[in-house]
């Protein structure tokens, strides 16, 4: 059986950080499953973990009036769920849904900020990874949107 650190290890988002790092983080992580159909996350509920994925696919997902929850993007195996963490007032800004029985690292956001607010090196090395991932996810999403809304048929009202 692997250990929480060796897992970390092995996630790409960890790719590179340094072991120092990687064992306070690991301080902070358990393993966590969720099955199909489980809300990982709600809209606005609290935002007080993070997750890696292992294995399994989850659905980031938000809801239209009249036209019920729209997935903006799939996650899977080597994905991450969540920055809301980092972010005051620390609130989720989708829902994530499974969509298969997914095996998680789930991380303590909480623990997390304590340590970057002692150590602002690895603040600042997390901080780095979640823009990457933050920039990835809002290239997704600007693209997903231009798919549903930038047909044609869409824009009935505007002249070609």
């Amino acid at each position: 059986m692997k250990t929480i650190a060796a897992l970390l290890h092995e996630h790409p988002f960890f790719a590179g950080m340094k072991d120092e790092y990687i064992q306070l983080i690991a301080g902070c992580a358990v393993n966590h499953i969720f099955n199909q159909g489980e809300y990982i996350a709600k809209e606005n509920d609290p935002a007080d973990y993070f997750y890696l994925i292992r294995s399994g696919r989850v659905s980031i997902e938000t809801s239209q009036p009249n036209y019920g929850a729209v997935i903006l993007q799939t996650l899977q195996d080597g994905d991450i769920c969540g920055w809301s963490w980092l972010f005051p007032p620390h609130c989720w800004t989708f829902d994530a849904k499974a969509q298969t029985k997914v095996h998680t690292i789930k991380l303590d956001g909480r623990c997390l900020r304590g340590k970057c607010a002692d150590d602002t090196q690895l603040g600042f090395d997390l901080m780095q990874r979640f823009a990457r991932i933050m920039t990835e996810r809002l290239q997704a999403t600007r693209l997903q949107l231009l798919n549903i809304y930038g047909r044609p048929e869409n824009n009935k009202d505007q002249e070609i």
